[in-house]
């Protein structure tokens, strides 16, 4: 099933005419650097529909909004509230990027490095050094670098990068206000 879409202005026309809920799915650092205003974070890694769906007081029948960086990582919340059962769900095109670029109402907050450049950087750190261990101590570490080759192969091809996945999970990636699940800025 294809998941629907939705401009970040037709969006905001509608928020205008009246409650529509968006649910932000980065990581709480990300959230707090930029969002939609009114956006509540719900990071992907601890969504849960049936709980989304439950505390949507009176308005569980209406579209949910989903919104993350650019739009990936909302379609894959869509998709697994999709395969829950709830198919109401729509996604913002573009992202808080595409939000933000169209001069839409957003709130800022302190500066975070995004998720995807944290997966270059850790990825780039990683060949690197396997590939100066393979050079200077021994042949066998340049398995290292082939396995973040592999990694990153396997994340292109299957839209799953599981080094997304265990970043997404340090310390500096949370909200200070973290709880039951929803992050505040």
């Amino acid at each position: 099933m294809s998941v629907t879409t939705i401009s970040p202005q037709e969006l905001h026309e509608r928020r205008q005419q009246g409650k529509c809920d968006l649910i932000d799915v980065r990581t709480p650092a990300e959230y707090g650097e930029v969002h939609a205003t009114d956006a509540v974070n719900l990071p992907l890694d601890r969504l849960s529909p049936k709980d989304v769906m439950q505390s949507r007081n009176g308005s569980a029948d209406q579209p949910l909004y989903v919104i993350c960086k650019s739009g990936n990582r909302a379609g894959k919340a869509c998709d697994k509230f999709i395969s829950a059962g709830y198919d109401n769900v729509v996604n913002v095109e573009g992202g808080t990027d595409a939000w933000a670029s169209a001069g839409l109402p957003v709130v800022r907050g302190k500066k975070a490095i995004s998720l995807e450049r944290q997966v270059r950087i850790a990825a780039g750190f990683l060949v690197l050094v396997g590939a100066l261990l393979g050079i200077f101590v021994h042949p066998y570490f340049a398995g290292l670098s082939a396995f973040v080759g592999a990694g990153l192969m396997f994340a292109g091809i299957t839209d799953t990068c599981g080094m997304a996945m265990v970043l997404a999970k340090m310390p500096w990636n949370q909200g200070s206000s973290c709880s039951s699940g929803s992050c505040k800025a």
